[in-house]
């Protein structure tokens, strides 16, 4: 079912509408389904180079928009929501944070992981749904958000725009890998900011 769907998704990079289809599967990647915009991102950028910025931007908006829903699948169909963390996994996790979060610890931790979640191959849509079970502040969840889908949206979008085809070898391959450790850099960085300041 999944190399279905990720075909599909890749047969909407082609077609003539495809930037409707990129807000679509922009949008449901981050409540349920499963397979990331980047998917459609790579070959639509290489077929329209000039149309990176819009391609980035689509999907950023609408993944954003698409976590808001996640959200609030969390906070108002809780079944459902727990029905989605458990296909991937994430159930015994879930239910450890918000125990934590009840207890006042793991506040930190959690804007951490919903960045990583939104930057790296995570499962975001897991992590949209556990932010309105644990009733997350809403305005700061979706600044996170936005910021790390734009910025991971935007740099596929740009590498696509500036080294084609070998970024898109190199997205299959080694992204997932690189895109982690990237995004554990980014919330070190900011961490020891934080503190610094602090």
């Amino acid at each position: 079912m999944f190399n279905e769907l990720y075909q599909k998704s890749l047969d909407l990079a082609a077609h003539k509408h495809s930037k409707i289809f990129l807000a679509i599967v922009s949008f449901v990647e981050s409540s349920f389904f499963p397979i990331p915009p980047d998917v459609m991102i790579v070959p639509m950028v290489i077929a329209k180079k000039n149309d990176y910025i819009k391609i980035f931007i689509i999907a950023t908006l609408f993944s954003t928009f698409g976590g808001v829903l996640g959200y609030f699948i969390g906070s108002y169909f809780l079944d459902f929501g727990m029905s989605v963390v458990s296909f991937y996994g994430y159930e015994d996790k879930v239910l450890s944070l918000k125990d934590n979060l009840i207890k006042g610890t793991g506040l930190y931790i959690w804007l951490a992981t919903l960045f990583l979640a939104g930057f790296t191959p995570l499962p975001f849509k897991v992590f949209t749904i556990t932010s309105g079970m644990i009733g997350f502040n809403l305005f700061i969840f979706i600044i996170i958000c936005l910021f790390s889908r734009a910025l991971r949206f935007f740099i596929v979008s740009f590498l696509s725009f500036k080294f084609g085809d070998t970024f898109n070898r190199f997205m299959k391959t080694k992204a997932a890998m690189w895109f982690t450790i990237i995004g554990i850099l980014i919330v070190i960085i900011f961490g020891v900011l934080y503190f610094t300041i602090k």
